[in-house]
């Protein structure tokens, strides 16, 4: 059975109407021909919501020393989660687009970055979820990124959930 289509938008609210495959080749062959040299880091962050959770992620183009651009993806669940496993949901969330777009990346020569929203510091619940999300990371291929340095989840993510 075929999954439905994923609905990605612009920072803008603007919809993208291409599969985001396309509307990623698209953004590098722009960005490239313009002369920037692209960075592309993935991150998804969630917010409990009474009894939604949501979850945002990102695709963060960075313009090396110009600025950058993100396409969004919201999804809301009725799931509930204990903390370690909500981080998980997250970390997989990345992963899969991330393994998605991958071949596009290594083509076009664009590095990449999985960012997880989860804290370094164990006094932090997300914490708990440190070590796996690292080792799933890091199996898969991805270079990774926790708190403090992980912005594509912990702020660009974070920001469109709340």
């Amino acid at each position: 059975m075929k999954r439905p289509a994923v609905k990605w938008r612009k920072f803008n609210g603007e919809p993208i109407p291409l599969p985001i495959q396309d509307a990623v080749r698209e953004a590098i062959l722009r960005e490239t021909a313009q002369g920037f040299h692209l960075k592309v880091c993935i991150g998804t962050d969630s917010q409990v919501k009474g009894i939604e959770t949501e979850f945002a992620t990102v695709i963060v183009f960075l313009r090396e020393g110009h600025g950058g651009f993100m396409f969004i993806h919201n999804e809301k669940t009725h799931q509930r989660y204990s903390i370690r496993e909500r981080m998980l949901v997250e970390v997989s969330r990345s992963i899969e687009i991330a393994y998605e777009l991958c071949p596009l990346f290594t083509r076009y020569d664009v590095d990449l970055e999985v960012h997880a929203d989860i804290n370094t510091n164990p006094h932090f619940k997300s914490n708990e979820a440190l070590r796996e999300a690292m080792g799933y990371i890091l199996g898969m291929g991805f270079a990774f990124k926790a708190k403090p340095e992980a912005f594509a989840s912990s702020s660009c993510a974070n920001k469109i959930v709340n």
